[in-house]
């Protein structure tokens, strides 16, 4: 695995699972939490990141965090 002290550039999706996860944690909590971390540029929630708006989501931030070639 990567380390942030060799660049690495980190992305965090959290799935509320349509409740089934967030119903027993607090997601945005988490992801506010994780946003702090080094090397993670970018954390956020959905409610079902398998979903093609979900997938979506990963698309655009990988795109606007310019991390793909």
């Amino acid at each position: 695995m990567s380390q942030a002290s060799d660049g690495a550039r980190i992305g965090v999706f959290i799935c509320h699972c349509g409740g089934n996860i967030s119903d027993v944690v607090d997601v945005k909590r988490v992801a506010e939490e994780i946003g702090k971390l080094p090397g993670v540029v970018h954390s956020t929630t959905h409610m079902f990141v398998c979903s093609d708006p979900g997938q979506a989501l990963v698309e655009t931030a990988i795109k606007e965090h310019n991390s793909i070639g």
